[in-house]
């Protein structure tokens, strides 16, 4: 068990967390044909782009009501109302998704009925969705945004309970930590169980790196309205990851289905209990392919524990990143020594170290100084470079290497490519005592041996 202390330094010195309507813009992200808009200053919704641009690679579609100082103190009506009909003047999105900021929320704006408003007076909007978060960025992190914007999706579009349910169906809830080869390789594994997932959001479809055909102002892939509207018919609930726990709760009880959560899916234990959720669900036996992943793992793990065993580690994540990584490398071996991390979490009690701070990168350098691993997002790398530490990047955003979308840390193999990962950098970043350090170490055992002998 372990303490959750939270942070009462007066500012925030090296930011690790990034806000909600971030989080909330990117579940966005991974619908097909959509737009999402903050609602606030021009400089928000910059900050937002520029972060996601350097991290994907990618050309980010993102929009902002442009709130100025006079705006904000009279209402926002007008300049919701503008950058609704620019939108769909200029895109034709099928859905507008809106996400509040701080200096709206302080404000108080009536989002809701001024979109009310707004439809009353354009009834060509009528088929476009208008779907608008509360995302405050003076609260909460970016975990906090996605998954209340994943819920939020939910609760607008998907259709009752059908009276025809489709076994095959899954609904599948991805935490904002997974990347688009960890969707990729869940997606992958639900079809070899002959299952049919439909994951919301996908960002695998919309920010996986491919070129299009033909340019698109809106999202380029990703989950359509008409899937997430069907989802009444899906026979089970997926969760992945604890922030995804209310909305799959929802959805569950919205359209009769049964639910699981899964925490995280990097390790040998938790799979095997995923792989066992889907043999028994599906009526399939596990495919072969898997067995030999999970072989491949255990060797993995033997190979990799000779270099984490007894190594200390520092992280700083989102708490279900942290969770997942933490335990993970934990049952290599890894002690827990320093661990931060954005918002407040069910799951921060259950870590595998004596204390988990709310708080920011320079707690954790303060903490971190006697260890031998840093982990966290490309923010770190000054840090790890100041403290001589060997530095894994995870999380988001990674600015300064290419690929980060594309690495994978779920299932077996994602399990493997990380014990792998890590055990390389201590290798590499290893100390070995060099022939003079070896003679003054071990002169004196060495001669009286030779003496007894």
């Amino acid at each position: 068990m372990a303490t959750v202390r939270h942070g009462k330094k007066a500012c925030t010195v090296n930011p690790l967390k990034m806000s909600q309507p971030v989080g909330g813009a990117l579940a966005f992200m991974g619908l097909a044909s959509t737009m999402p808009i903050l609602h606030g200053s021009q400089g928000c919704t910059a900050f937002g782009m520029v972060l996601f641009v350097r991290h994907f690679k990618e050309s980010i579609p993102l929009q902002t009501t442009a709130m100025s100082e006079v705006a904000t103190v009279l209402g926002g009506f007008d300049n919701i109302e503008q950058a609704v009909m620019n939108i769909y003047t200029k895109s034709r999105p099928e859905i507008i998704g809106m996400c509040s900021t701080g200096l709206t929320e302080t404000k108080g704006d009536d989002v809701e009925g001024y979109l009310t408003l707004t439809r009353k007076r354009h009834p060509e909007l009528a088929d476009t969705s208008l779907i608008y978060v509360s995302t405050p960025d003076f609260k909460g992190a970016f975990q906090d945004g996605w998954a209340a914007t994943v819920k939020r999706i939910l609760e607008v579009l998907v259709e009752p309970a059908a009276p025809v349910k489709e076994p095959r169906k899954v609904a599948v809830l991805p935490g904002c930590h997974l990347t688009v080869a960890d969707i990729e390789e869940l997606r992958e594994t639900l079809e070899d169980f002959g299952l049919d997932p439909v994951f919301v959001p996908d960002l695998s479809g919309s920010l996986d790196g491919h070129v299009p055909e033909d340019f698109s102002p809106t999202t380029i892939g990703g989950t359509t309205r008409a899937d997430i509207r069907a989802l009444g018919s899906a026979g089970l609930v997926l969760a992945l990851g604890e922030q995804m726990r209310p909305a799959a709760e929802w959805l569950g009880k919205h359209i009769d289905a049964p639910v699981r959560v899964f925490d995280r899916l990097l390790g040998l234990g938790v799979n095997d209990a995923f792989m066992a959720l889907l043999a028994e669900y599906s009526g399939q036996p596990v495919p072969l392919k898997y067995r030999r992943q999970r072989s491949q793992l255990v060797d993995a793990m033997l190979d990799g524990h000779f270099y984490t065993g007894g190594s200390r580690l520092a992280i700083g994540a989102e708490p279900d990143l942290l969770h997942s990584v933490a335990h993970f490398l934990s049952e290599l071996g890894f002690e827990i020594a320093a661990a931060v991390t954005t918002t407040d979490s069910p799951l921060l009690a259950n870590l595998p170290c004596a204390e988990v701070l709310i708080g920011d990168l320079e707690d954790l350098e303060a903490q971190a100084k006697d260890c031998d691993l840093l982990i966290t997002h490309a923010h770190g790398r000054q840090m790890a470079a100041r403290l001589h530490l060997p530095f894994l990047r995870m999380g988001l955003p990674i600015f300064d290497r290419l690929g980060a979308a594309h690495r994978l840390a779920v299932g077996y193999r994602g399990s493997r490519d990380l014990i792998f990962e890590v055990a390389n950098l201590l290798i590499a970043n290893g100390h070995e005592p060099e022939p003079d350090e070896w003679r003054q170490t071990h002169a004196p055992e060495a001669s009286a041996a030779v003496a007894i002998a």
